[in-house]
This record gives C-alpha cells, structure tokens and sequence, in this order.
C-alpha cells in the first residue's frame, strides 16, 4: 500500500499574504491613530510603512515567491512551501513597486514615483538623522496615497473599506469618516489621472472620441460594466467631459400624481434608480462605488416615468 504524501508544511508567515495584510492593517490603524493625535510625521510614516506591506500582501497573493528576497537561499526555500531557516527575507521596497506595475494596469508610472517617494522618505525617517515627514502638510499627500492604496487593495480583491474595517457593522464613527475621506479623496485624483491622460492625447484623436461619443448606444456599453445594472443612463464625464455612462439598480417605485390622459387604462409610475457604477469609455474613468460617484460630484440618482395597465381589483357579488 502506498504512503500518503507528506503535507507541505505551512507558509511562513513572513511570506503569507493573510499575515502580510493583517500587519498592514495594524500599522494603517496606528496612522489613523496619529493623525487622530495630530502627530503628522508618524501619521505619514505608519502610513508609507502600511503602504509598503499592503504591496506586499498583492503580490504575497499571487505568489509568495515575488516577495521572497532572491539573493536568500532560506527565503526562496520557503517561498516553495519547505522550511530551511528562520532567517526570512523580503524583497525591497522599491522591487515591491516595480513589481506592481506588472499587477494592475493602474498602478501607472506616476503612481509608481509616488510609492517610491513614500519609501525613500521612510528610510531616511527610520536609518537616518533627517525627519522627512515633519511639517508635511497631509492635504499635499493624502489624497493620492489613498488612490493608490485603492489601486493596491484592488488588485488583491479587497477595498479600502474592508482595509480599515469599516464594513464592519459596529465601526466606530471615526473609522467611518475616515473610509469616506479615503474614498473621496482616492476618487478625485482618479478623475484628474484620467484628465490628464486624455488632455495629454492629440486634438484630433480627442475629437474622434468626442464624436464617437456622440453616437454610441446605451446597449453597447453594457457588457462593460462589472455589475449587474437595472437601467443604464447618460452622464458628463467629470475628467473629458464626453458623454458618459451611470449603471444603477431599482430601489424604489411609486404611481405618479400625473394621470395618462391619453388612456385611461394606463397609469403612470416614477420608478427610483440609484448608481453603482460610472463608466467613460473614452477616458477610461472608471468608479465602482456609490461613494466614489457622489464624491466627483455626479448625482446617484435617476427618477424614470414608465407607462404601465392599471391593475384593477375584481368585482364581486354584482351580478
């Protein structure tokens, strides 16, 4: 009879995604707390360092070898599931963001240089005499730091909320507020990315766009959105200004004070839509929230009439 086959051993959690996404978590709490404090420079310090490993957990996901240091024999070894040593290595900072670019489509050369920035900051906090982070305005990097940990913690199937526990049913209202600033803020340089990025376009392939704009039908864009849509509407691209779209869901429907005078048979029903997703195809500006929208200044909500037979009770006992 042949011998079951020895269990690989666990994966150490100097490599475990889970365990790499947890400390960041940890670490994202004490920057909050920071901030919370009005201690600025560890605010943006616990925050580069929470960025770093929330970087790390991304690429953790996909495999632990593209976290692995490759110069150590022990960490590689344990990147295939078999321990050596303890001596655990992880690749730098500056691979973690390099690596990046090859993950999601998003993390673009700019955002690359913002991470990396963040990094050099740090050690110059953490291996030297200098204090970086001290007397840095918040509102000069916050906001793209939460885009770009939005960008990170997309690719890893998760979001800034889970990130920071807000989708929790108890959060405290603080944790909330800051899940709304993160997501405000991540969503506003989203649009001026996609703004810059069409402006940086040739006049006459922004004109084609323009015109194509013009012409495509509501169908053609459906399959383009991730969610499942009860109705689909035009909107104003907030970041090209062509003709964009809204998907949203029914969640209310009411008969309509006004009558259908032109059949009595029919009435008249105001059905309420709310937005969960806006799309520009031309810009490519794309936001998955409800939050996101709302925060780039495009209103959710859509009230459409419809036409319907009115339904009529039975009559009894009139014969």
């Amino acid at each position: 009879m042949k011998k079951p086959a020895p269990k690989a051993p666990a994966m150490t959690t100097a490599l475990s995604a889970d365990a790499l996404m947890g400390k960041s978590q940890t670490y994202i709490g004490r920057a909050l707390a920071a901030k919370a404090a009005r201690s600025m420079g560890e605010y943006q310090l616990w925050a580069s360092l929470a960025l770093e490993l929330v970087g790390k957990a991304a690429l953790a996901k996909i495999h632990p070898c593209l976290v692995a240091d490759p110069n150590s024999s022990a960490s590689l070894f344990a990147a295939a599931g078999r321990s050596v040593d303890t001596d655990i290595k992880t690749i730098i900072a500056k691979t973690v963001f390099d690596r990046l670019a090859h993950v999601s489509k998003r993390f673009d050369e700019s955002t690359k240089k913002f991470c990396t920035n963040m990094s050099e900051k740090q050690n110059a906090e953490l291996h030297s005499g200098e204090a970086p982070f001290e007397g840095v305005i918040a509102s000069s990097w916050e906001g793209r730091y939460w885009h770009t940990a939005e960008i990170i913690l997309e690719a890893s199937d998760s979001s800034i909320e889970a990130w920071l526990g807000a989708d929790k049913a108890k959060a405290p209202k603080e944790l909330l507020a800051e899940y709304t600033h993160a997501t405000e803020q991540a969503a506003k340089v989203r649009v001026q990315t996609a703004a810059d990025a069409f402006g940086a376009r040739p006049r006459k392939e922004r004109e084609e766009a323009d015109a194509k704009a013009d012409a495509i039908g509501l169908w053609n864009v459906r399959n383009s959105f991730r969610q499942h849509a009860d109705d689909i509407w035009e909107a104003e691209c907030p970041a090209c200004k062509s003709r964009s779209f809204l998907a949203g869901v029914k969640y209310d429907e009411e008969v309509s004070e006004d009558d259908n005078e032109d059949d009595p048979y029919e009435e008249l029903v105001d059905v309420s839509y709310v937005a969960e997703e806006f799309l520009c195809p031309y810009c490519n500006l794309h936001l998955e929230s409800r939050d996101s929208i709302e925060a780039v200044g495009l209103n959710v909500d859509r009230i459409k009439t419809e036409t319907r037979q009115r339904e009529y009770e039975p009559d009894y006992g009139n014969d």
